[in-house]
């Protein structure tokens, strides 16, 4: 499922995995490095997520002696929870028909 704020995917699978990762190790830098993606295009995705809520998913803290990092604000908590609800209630919803469609898949 992707939300769409005009042209840009304001929220995806892909930004919702960088949550996830986000959360599970506490940076930017080595949420992307568990997703093999680059620093950049890591932080390109959670500006843009940011810019398009009304309030942001993640908080950063700059580098220095205790090295910064970020962390997700209760609205990113509550978006990967409605997402994967989504996803789950989808998957039950159109069982049937998600298997018709893999069986037009090779194998």
């Amino acid at each position: 499922m992707r939300i769409r704020s005009g042209d840009a995917v304001a929220l995806g699978p892909g930004k919702v995995e960088l949550l996830e990762a986000v959360r599970e190790f506490g940076s930017i830098s080595a949420a992307a490095r568990s997703l093999d993606m680059s620093y950049r295009r890591a932080w390109l995705l959670i500006d843009e997520l940011n810019r398009s809520l009304k309030s942001p998913a993640t908080h950063s803290e700059q580098g220095g002696q205790s090295g910064g990092g970020c962390t997700l604000t209760p609205i990113g908590e509550t978006i990967i929870r409605l997402y994967r609800a989504v996803e789950a209630e989808a998957q039950r919803s159109c069982a049937k028909q998600i298997a018709e469609l893999t069986r037009l898949i090779r194998s």
